[in-house]
C-alpha cells in the first residue's frame, strides 16, 4: 500500500511535536494562575502551605536525626512554609546567595528543631518567597503560632488511634473558621505524617488551591505514635 505525500507529512509533523509535549508535561507541577507553561519566579506565588510534621512518625523513619529525635518529646513541629500556586505546586530551589545566619537558625530551632531541616527548607522553599532568611523564618514562626494544635495532640504519651474525620474535627474546634477545604492529611504505613494547612500571604486560613489531596485513609483509622 502506498501512502499519499500529505499523509506522510502529517505523520512526521506528529512525531516531531509529540516528544516536545511529553517533555513539557513533566513540568506540570509548576503550574500557576498564569498558566501551566510558567516556571518558578522569586516572589511570584499565590498562597502558602504550612506543613505540620508529627515528630514521632518522622523519628521512627529517621532514627539518626538526633537533634529532633532522641526522646525529645515533640508532637507537631513545623516542617515548612511553602509558597504555592493556585493551579498546583509552587516555586522551588530558586537561586540565592543568602543563607540563614547563626542567630536566625538558633531562633528557628524553637519551632523547627533540626538545623538540617532549617537549611533544607530555606534552599527548597524560603528563597523563592523573595525574603531574606531572617524575614522568612520570622514569618514561618508567626504562621506556626497562628494555627493552634489541638490540646489532645500536644504530646501524647500513648499511641493514638484516630481517623481523618477525628483529626480534622479537632483542628477545626481549635481554630475558628478553619474548614476541611483548608487542610490536608498525609499518612505513611498506617501512621500520620503531616497535617498541612493552607494560609493566605497574611497567614489567614484559606481554601487550598488545586491538587492538594489528602494522603490518609478516608474512613479507616491510622496511628499517631506516642511522643517519647
Amino acid at each position: 500500500m502506498r501512502f499519499r505525500p500529505i499523509a506522510i507529512a502529517a505523520v512526521l509533523a506528529f512525531l516531531a511535536i509529540a516528544p516536545l509535549e511529553a517533555k513539557n508535561s513533566s513540568h506540570s507541577h509548576h503550574t500557576s494562575h498564569k498558566g501551566p507553561a510558567q516556571s518558578g519566579t522569586v516572589g511570584e506565588f499565590d498562597y502558602y502551605v504550612m506543613a505540620l510534621s508529627w515528630s514521632p512518625t518522622f523519628c521512627e523513619l529517621h532514627p539518626d536525626e538526633d537533634e529532633q529525635c532522641g526522646h525529645k518529646g515533640f508532637g507537631f513541629v513545623l516542617h515548612g512554609l511553602w509558597p504555592q500556586y493556585e493551579g498546583g505546586g509552587g516555586p522551588e530551589r530558586c537561586t540565592t546567595d543568602d543563607e540563614p545566619d547563626r542567630k536566625t537558625v538558633n531562633t528557628a530551632l524553637a519551632f523547627m528543631p533540626s538545623r538540617r531541616l532549617i537549611t533544607h527548607e530555606w534552599v527548597a522553599h524560603g528563597a523563592c518567597t523573595g525574603m531574606d532568611p531572617s524575614a522568612y523564618f520570622s514569618l514561618a514562626d508567626r504562621a506556626f503560632a497562628a494555627v493552634h494544635v489541638p490540646a489532645e495532640f500536644t504530646a501524647p504519651h500513648a499511641t493514638l488511634h484516630v481517623d481523618a474525620a477525628h483529626v480534622r474535627a479537632a483542628f477545626k474546634r481549635a481554630n475558628t473558621g478553619l474548614t476541611d477545604e483548608m487542610m490536608s492529611l498525609h499518612c505513611s504505613r498506617g501512621e500520620l505524617v503531616e497535617v498541612r494547612v493552607c494560609l493566605s500571604k497574611e497567614l489567614a486560613p484559606r481554601e487550598c488551591g488545586k491538587r492538594m489531596q489528602s494522603r490518609c485513609p478516608a474512613s479507616a483509622s491510622f496511628d499517631m505514635p506516642a511522643s517519647n
